[in-house]
């Protein structure tokens, strides 16, 4: 069941992988604070949930609130003072279905890139009902002036009605202006490229098996099996595809991943960003990286690390280059980590929004607590600017 269905479904195995052996050591457990292996809160929600955060070359936070269900004034914020403010402004976070291309409608993704602009991706989606030709967009501002100087939006042959842009990441060496890859979590999943100079958009591993979520999976979240429960309705299984995506240090291979899974993958991005190239070609290029625990968003720093959250086990995770696993951080409030970014400061920041905690998963009741947090933890890397 993907994001859509499950948000409609509001409307209208037991055992969970335990983390064992060496190679994911378990770490103390964690407390506000900045040691090494512990994790500070940066800010907290108290209004919207959110999903997105990014850092900029210059330590500017940003952040985003998807328009789900929550009161969402503006889907795009900078945190000021530790409080979110519409960014860059407020009129262009008013939702409007008369100026779809003119408005943020639904914000899933921030991403700061090396040349100090912020990249939007727009779902054009709000509450998952769907997007016509307008909404689903890629924004660039440009964070010297706060301007919008860049938008790119995507046919429907790219982004169909029934798809969900996800997450984004940026290499700004490949093409004249640089390319972007963005994992799509709604439709027939997959990859969606974009030439950000010409704005040309193309599809890569649509249905795919490493883009797809697994048949009957069946994660175990605060302590129950994580399913789509709808009020009155039997519950069913909890079924999204490519979300999770990073860029390896050197730019040759993009890392992803199905939310419904503990998988990972990689392909080469050569392959991904040839608009030339067959489906077939691209396929025979993604590597099997076997087990991850379930994670939802990915990052990566320029040690060639990886980085996600632990969704069954509230923590966050390192994976080494030689594929081995420690756990950085854990705790009660590291509930469902969503995005995560690494930022010049060398730090690790990530969100944590309950996602599981919302409606359509109890029967109609949401049980999410306020607040929702931002939080960060000291690491020896810095983040991965391709530029």
């Amino acid at each position: 069941m993907n994001r859509r269905t499950f948000l409609a479904a509001a409307t209208a195995s037991l055992a969970a992988t335990q983390l064992a052996g060496p190679a994911y050591a378990s770490a103390s457990s964690a407390a506000s604070g900045s040691t090494a292996g512990h994790y500070e809160v940066v800010a907290r929600f108290w209004g919207a949930m959110p999903t997105g955060v990014t850092v900029s070359c210059r330590g500017r936070i940003f952040v985003n609130f998807p328009r789900w269900g929550d009161d969402v004034p503006f889907t795009v914020a900078e945190l000021r003072g530790g409080k979110p403010v519409a960014y860059p402004d407020a009129e262009v976070n008013r939702q409007d279905a008369s100026d779809l291309a003119g408005h943020f409608q639904s914000v899933q993704s921030v991403v700061a890139d090396g040349a100090d602009r912020l990249w939007i991706l727009d779902t054009g989606s709000p509450l998952f009902a769907g997007s016509s030709y307008g909404g689903p967009k890629l924004v660039a501002v440009d964070l010297r002036t706060d301007r919008i100087v860049r938008k790119i939006l995507f046919p429907p042959e790219v982004v169909p009605a029934n798809s969900y842009p996800n997450d984004v990441r940026l290499d700004l060496r490949r093409g004249a202006q640089g390319t972007a890859f963005i994992t799509d979590s709604g439709g027939s999943n997959g990859i969606i490229v974009v030439d950000l100079a010409t704005g040309r958009s193309w599809r890569r591993l649509a249905g795919h098996p490493s883009t797809l979520p697994d048949e009957q999976f069946l994660p175990v979240i605060d302590g129950e099996p994580f399913m789509v429960r709808p009020a009155g309705g039997e519950p069913t299984y909890y079924e999204t595809g490519s979300d999770g995506i990073a860029l390896s240090a050197d730019g040759t291979r993009l890392y992803y991943c199905p939310l419904s899974s503990r998988r990972l993958h990689s392909v080469f991005t050569d392959a991904l960003a040839d608009p030339d190239a067959t489906d077939a070609e691209v396929a025979a290029t993604v590597e099997n990286l076997g087990f991850k625990p379930m994670a939802d968003g990915l990052e990566s720093d320029d040690k060639g690390r990886l980085y996600g959250g632990d969704l069954e086990h509230n923590a966050i995770w390192r994976r080494n280059p030689n594929g081995t696993y420690r756990t950085l951080a854990q705790g009660t409030d590291l509930n469902w980590i969503d995005t995560l970014s690494v930022a010049s400061d060398r730090h690790l920041y990530a969100t944590a929004n309950q996602l599981d905690r919302l409606a359509p998963f109890h029967e109609g009741k949401d049980l999410r607590r306020k607040p929702y947090l931002l939080v960060r933890l000291p690491i020896d890397a810095g983040p991965v600017r391709l530029v």
